[in-house]
């Protein structure tokens, strides 16, 4: 009997693997400490808006940015205080070169950047309790570092109040706290496009404009999470009141699998999540997504069932 020969192995490279991945990843894989302290954060969370009870759902879906924007809400805040800590720090400058720039300027600037901090904080501290794994590390990182930045300028702006004679020191300060700020958007940004958090799971997604075979009426019983596939892309089909509704089954959020999920009425729960999605629409009704489901349209007669995609993916 003949003996094939093995392929060669090629040998196990960590070194070539984390140049890959980049210093940032690599770096956040070896912080073990990362995760009991990424626990009790997500807990502090979770504990403050449930204890809030039925406001505190409302309150956090307007912190993922549910309502009334349709969009995550946080980056659409963090721009305030990185623009206003950037200015206040120019003008802080400037002040010094042209006395037509006054210096009470600055720290007004810089005042008006830790209020929309503290904004941009709670919304990003929302969304970072439904992360895990290396996007919870990095989402951390992220956290820790642009609340440094914010106590660092809360230190400037007390300088500057209480201590008249310190202005070089509190623009010294704020200066190193624009640093520290820049350096959080740049993970922020790493969180965001590396490790698509918070990006419509569907961007991407090449929907079918065709028909396609999804199965047997009688194959879908009321009130039953059925799955169905166009092509590679997963389908929740459900009947309600005798009427078949199809969505997309991967969750905006995260990809989760929507089939999995829990049904109450015309509302699917997410199982990894909690995001809620109408079957009969595709609508958001509760975060942490915040991109509707896309919708299939269905057409069922004697003995098969077919789906298409009531609009294209781009």
């Amino acid at each position: 009997m003949a003996i094939e020969k093995q392929a060669d192995v090629v040998p196990f490279d960590r070194e070539k693997i984390q140049r890959t991945e980049g210093r940032l990843d690599g770096w956040l894989r070896r912080q073990g400490w990362m995760e009991p302290v990424s626990d009790f954060v997500q807990k502090l969370v979770g504990g403050f808006y449930g204890a809030l009870g039925k406001p505190g759902r409302t309150l956090q879906d307007l912190m993922h940015g549910v309502w009334p924007l349709g969009h995550p809400l946080h980056p659409a805040l963090t721009d305030v205080p990185l623009g206003a800590w950037f200015a206040a720090v120019v003008l802080g400058f400037a002040s010094y070169i042209w006395p037509a720039v006054p210096a009470a300027v600055g720290p007004s600037v810089l005042a008006v950047g830790i209020v929309a901090a503290l904004a941009a904080a709670a919304a990003g501290y929302t969304d970072f309790h439904d992360t895990y794994g290396l996007e919870r590390r990095t989402g951390l990182l992220h956290g820790l570092t642009m609340t440094l930045a914010v106590l660092v300028m809360v230190v400037s702006l007390a300088v500057t109040i209480w201590s008249p004679g310190g202005r070089a020191a509190a623009l010294a300060i704020a200066t190193a706290g624009l640093l520290i700020s820049l350096f959080g958007a740049f993970v922020g940004g790493h969180l965001t496009f590396k490790l698509g958090t918070m990006v419509n799971r569907h961007a991407f997604t090449e929907f079918p404009e065709e028909w396609f075979e999804a199965g047997d009426p009688k194959d879908f019983g009321e009130g039953e999470l059925k799955l169905a596939h166009a092509g590679s892309i997963p389908v929740l089909v459900v009947r309600r009141n005798g009427t078949l509704n199809a969505i997309a089954a991967t969750c905006s959020h995260a990809g989760g699998p929507l089939q999995e999920g829990r049904l109450d009425g015309d509302i699917v729960t997410c199982p990894w999540h909690g995001s809620r999605f109408c079957v009969r629409d595709g609508a958001v009704k509760g975060g942490p997504a915040t991109f509707a489901q896309p919708v299939f349209l269905v057409h069922e007669d004697a003995g098969r069932v077919r789906l298409r995609a009531a609009r294209s993916g781009h």
